[in-house]
């Protein structure tokens, strides 16, 4: 017999019906099953859907390892022993066949969240019988947000999920192994059909050397695929507009509004959707135990109606979407595997007028019909060989292809229908006029007449060794991407121009550093431009990694490992302009069981972990973007929006009214850039309580080192130039208007120094820049705790306290909604870093997660979710002050900026200082989702009836706030909408569902 320590009956019951002990598996997409057996014996695994099997012989140790395994259930036979045991993705599952006590014993392997007594990373698994027993949306970002550490983003920015205080555009997202992150925002991945989901895991921390390109966390999605046995089935989900509650309006706060027909801030009451989708699906054997078969097709079905102060919209969706997944055995050592998604949603978008009242309730007088496509299709091969008993090869390589297209209806003329807005009665207000498309665009940002789609594309191989070797697990990898995002074709305002009319108060105002005085009452216009021009723009990242997980002790694994990453960007002719040396991110951990019989695990780990340089910054930074901003008088408008009566113009901006970006590549980014990376400390615990109880507790820190972001305007060259004796020869107009720096740190940067076209490398400091250092930490203590469900109910909840802070966000800027990724305003001058250390955006100092379900007998069960968070910090947003000394010469550009600094008015009317979150916090919510389900027994439980009722007791609680506080730069009073309601929780809705099986 094998000499380790002794195991009690009750905690190996325990440990193997619950532990895992994997060391890393390859992108998650597959299982591995370990363990131990008698000396000189062997063991055999076979894989009950496809019949493939596997033999080896354990180490000197009686140590054994089947890794890169399909998920699915497996039989593993060593002599006279059996198990059963359930593989999944990400995780192990430990089997002990030398414990003859325990023969007979069947090993599930289905629990959440197990302990892994050979894994230093954080991760949560989900599988689709799981997700079956609970109420949760259908979508990939509401299962992440079941995980510990996990909170949603705001609405602005789609509501993804923020992990450990990171952005919403810092996640990876993969399929079957492929990264599928949009990395163009990284605001987006690639989809497919709900129903085709086998499992999802989410890592929420201390992943391995494998796994890089994200400071969040990763979502990892397995497909279903075929087996020996032909199996089909159908289902339905329908969420009916007649059994959801409606949003709720918003009081206006305005003297000037209430009272009158305008007198709501926000309007919704009517609005509704409703959404049915249905799949069909099958799969099974092409040749019996060798290759297979699995296919979805899923229908759409989906409108949505809003209705606005004066014109209302009507949405629809009916494109089909599906997947194909084959899986060939050749022999029980060499697989290959093929999954081809398509995930296209082809929307059609009418907008309507109404001329009889406000606050439209019906659709009246349509006046435009657009068509919206996105998304596209994603192809996906994987080799894997069983080479030696010790040693596995594997080989992933994909394309991908999303299409973001937005075609306006032919009929309606780009040349006549402006972006604009009339604020003529309250400079506050922004009241849509003409035939523009105002309900598809924010104010300010519709940029509609594109000429051509933009287009992303993913080609991306992948090669992971592993080998055995004694009693270290060595794996090894190299992949490479090409990610190039296509702007497509001329992108400018609808109508060539973006208007928004004022009258003004009288006296002294500010027009781009003009100042004009007006009488009362006059009329005039703002007039801005934007153009864009198409090209194609790449990114290249590739990376090599080695780890090994060694076995130090019976009780100890070591892990240690070393990731080295390398991005380059290149703009759309084809030049480099960011690239970096090699990066290292190494990753240390170790796991132990502290008792010796799997029931206590202490764990710890520390890693770095960098992000690449978004597409959107080649087409921002390297491509040809140009905007301008003037003001007119006018007497007024015309139908389409266009001003009458233009008058003279009141201010300038620059020498030739117009800003244009690129110029040459070489001047848009630091030259010794160092790209954003994040320190992440974990040190826990995980130990049984009972049976199938387990309890958790761990730690977490993350820190963001060398942050990464643009600054704007020339005034720190030109103030550097004039200090070294360049001042008279200097010619800023060669420099980019913005170009990518480390805040805080000093840049190497390319000036004309002598105006004469020949650039020149020189360091400007730090203090030139007057910006503070990137920063952005997160504290965290997680509680955690699982009930399996080895009975007729499970459990599983978590607890987690944290408190995120710094003086950014990250990739991007959820309060003011901008979803630049590494370009947003935060930096662009000192100005907006006043006060703007404080508590950020995603920081939920609580949140208080329940989830589970109880089966009453073989036809009737029940699930529930609970969701208990603290609310968000508040900010007041406000102009800069014009007059600040620190505004140079060169820094023309601040009136393109809105009320977006922490500069914001006080009570007095008196512009001042204000802090990060200094305006308290929005409300705890509390939500509870529920469902029941019925199979009946004269359909053998293949046939399920649900009901899903989400936000069951309809709370209402406000989840945002205006926190605009200043109307124009020249106004003094605080603007009456401030920390006026803006969003609240979703209302309760119901989701109905059936689903056949057979």
């Amino acid at each position: 017999m094998i000499q380790r320590n002794p195991f009690k009956r009750s905690a190996l019951a325990f440990a193997i019906a619950i532990a895992t002990s994997s060391a890393v598996l390859a992108q998650s997409s597959v299982g591995a099953i370990n363990g131990h057996a008698e000396s000189g014996a062997t063991v055999t695994i076979e894989n009950l859907a496809t019949g493939a099997k596997r033999t080896v012989s354990p180490n000197s140790e009686g140590r054994f390892s089947f890794t890169q395994l399909p998920t699915g259930r497996y039989k593993v036979t060593s002599g006279s022993q059996t198990r059963e045991v359930s593989v999944n993705a990400g995780v192990g599952t430990q089997v002990e066949m030398g414990a003859t006590e325990l023969e007979g014993m069947v090993v599930t392997g289905d629990s959440i969240n197990p302990i892994d007594l050979s894994s230093v990373e954080s991760a949560t698994v989900f599988t689709a019988e799981q997700l079956q027993k609970i109420p949760v949306g259908r979508d990939v970002t509401n299962v992440a947000l079941l995980a510990p550490g996990t909170v949603k983003g705001d609405s602005g920015l789609g509501e993804l999920a923020s992990f450990g205080g990171s952005s919403v555009a810092e996640n990876g997202y993969y399929i079957n192994g492929f990264d599928v992150t949009n990395i163009r925002t990284f605001l987006s991945y690639s989809t497919l059909p709900f129903e085709a989901i086998q499992e999802q895991g989410v890592k929420t921390g201390g992943y391995s050397a494998e796994y890089g390109r994200s400071l969040g966390g990763v979502i990892s999605l397995v497909t279903k695929r075929g087996s020996n046995e032909w199996q089909f089935g159908a289902s339905a989900y329908w969420s009916p507009s007649a059994l959801s509650e409606k949003g709720r309006n918003v009081e206006s706060n305005d003297p000037l509004r209430i009272g009158t027909d305008e007198d709501l801030f926000i309007y919704r009451s009517k609005d509704e959707a409703d959404d049915f989708k249905a799949n069909i699906y099958g799969g099974g054997p092409i040749i019996q135990d060798r290759l297979f078969f699995f296919g979805l097709i899923q229908g759409v079905d989906g409108t949505s109606d809003t209705y606005g102060t004066e014109t209302s919209q009507s949405t629809s969706d009916s494109e089909p979407n599906g997947m194909v997944k084959l899986d060939w055995n050749i022999s029980d050592a060499h697989m290959l595997e093929f999954t081809g998604i398509y995930n296209r949603d082809d929307f059609t978008e009418r907008s309507y007028t109404n001329h009889s009242e406000y606050y439209t309730t019906f659709h009246d007088d349509l006046f435009a019909e657009r068509k919206y496509e996105n998304g596209g299709e994603v192809y996906i091969g994987r080799y894997t060989g069983y080479l030696t008993d010790n040693f596995t090869l594997s080989v992933t390589g994909g394309y991908l292809t999303n299409i973001d297209e937005y075609l306006t209806n032919p009929d309606q003329s780009i040349a006549n229908c402006a972006t604009a807005y009339d604020s003529f009665e309250n400079p506050g207000v922004t009241n849509y006029i003409g035939c523009w498309d105002e309900p598809h665009f924010a104010e300010g940002g519709p940029r509609d007449a594109t000429f051509g789609p933009d287009e992303d594309t993913r080609k991306a191989f992948r090669i992971d060794g592993e080998w055995m070797l004694g009693d270290h697990q060595l794996r090894f990898g190299v992949d490479r991407e090409k990610f190039t995002s296509s702007h497509g074709g001329e992108s400018i305002y609808s109508g060539g121009a973006y208007y928004r009319y004022f009258t003004a108060p009288g006296g002294d105002q500010n027009f781009n550093g003009t100042t004009v005085n007006l009488a009362a009452g006059t009329r005039y216009v703002r007039e801005r431009t934007f153009d864009s021009a198409s090209s194609s723009y790449d990114v290249i990242n590739e990376a090599f990694y080695v780890e090994d997980s060694w076995q130090a002790t019976d009780n100890l694994l070591v892990y240690g490992g070393l990731r080295s990453e390398k991005f380059e960007n290149l703009n759309g002719i084809g030049e480099t302009f960011i690239e970096s040396d090699q990066l290292l991110a190494p990753r240390l951990g170790l796991s132990w069981d502290a008792v010796g019989d799997g029931s206590v695990k202490l764990y710890a780990n520390a890693g770095r972990y960098y992000i690449p340089v978004a597409t959107n910054t080649n087409i921002r930074m390297s491509g040809g973007e140009a905007s301008s901003q003037a003001f007119y008088l006018v007497t007024g408008y015309d139908e389409f929006g266009r001003p009458v009566g233009l008058g003279a113009l009141l201010g300038t901006i620059a020498s030739d009214d117009t800003i244009t970006n690129p110029v040459n590549s070489a001047t848009v980014a630091d030259k010794s850039l160092s790209p954003m990376y994040q320190d992440e400390y974990i040190v826990g615990t995980q130990f049984a309580v009972a049976d199938n109880w387990t309890l958790g507790i761990k730690g977490i820190r993350r820190e963001v080192k060398d942050g990464m972001d643009d600054y704007c305007g020339h005034q720190a060259a030109l103030s550097w130039a004039e200090d070294h004796g360049y001042g008279d020869t200097f010619d800023p107009g060669t420099q980019a208007r913005c170009f990518l720096i480390n805040p805080g740190s000093s840049a190497d940067m390319a000036l004309d120094l002598h105006g004469d076209g020949n650039l020149e490398v020189v360091t400007i400091d730090a203090s030139y820049f007057g910006l503070p250092k990137y920063q952005r930490s997160y504290n965290a203590v997680e509680f955690f705790f699982e009930r399996v469900g080895g009975d007729n109910w499970q459990m599983q909840g978590s607890w987690t306290i944290s408190h995120s802070y710094g003086n950014v966000e990250g990739y991007v800027n959820s309060s003011l909604e901008q979803g630049d990724p590494g370009l947003t305003q935060d930096f662009d001058h000192e100005l907006f870093e006043d006060g703007a250390f404080g508590d950020l955006p995603n920081d939920r100092r609580h949140a208080l997660k329940l989830f589970g379900s109880y089966e009453f007998s073989d036809e009737w069960s029940v699930g529930g979710n609970v969701l208990i968070q603290s609310g968000r910090p508040v900010n007041c947003q406000g102009y800069i002050p014009q007059d600040d000394p620190s505004i140079g010469i060169d820094d023309d550009y601040f009136p393109l900026y809105g009320a977006s600094s922490f500069y914001c008015r006080d009570e007095a009317g008196n512009r001042v200082l204000t802090q990060r979150g200094s305006y308290g916090r929005t409300p705890w919510t509390r939500t509870l989702d529920a469902t029941v389900a019925y199979s009946p027994n004269f359909a053998d439980q293949k046939l399920t009836f649900r009901a899903d009722v989400f936000n069951l007791f309809d709370a209402d609680t406000a989840t945002e706030f205006n926190e605009v506080g200043d109307l124009t730069p020249n106004t003094t009073d605080l603007s009456p909408e401030f920390l006026n309601d803006v969003n609240f929780q979703t209302p309760r809705s119901v989701r109905f569902s059936v689903r056949y099986d057979f």
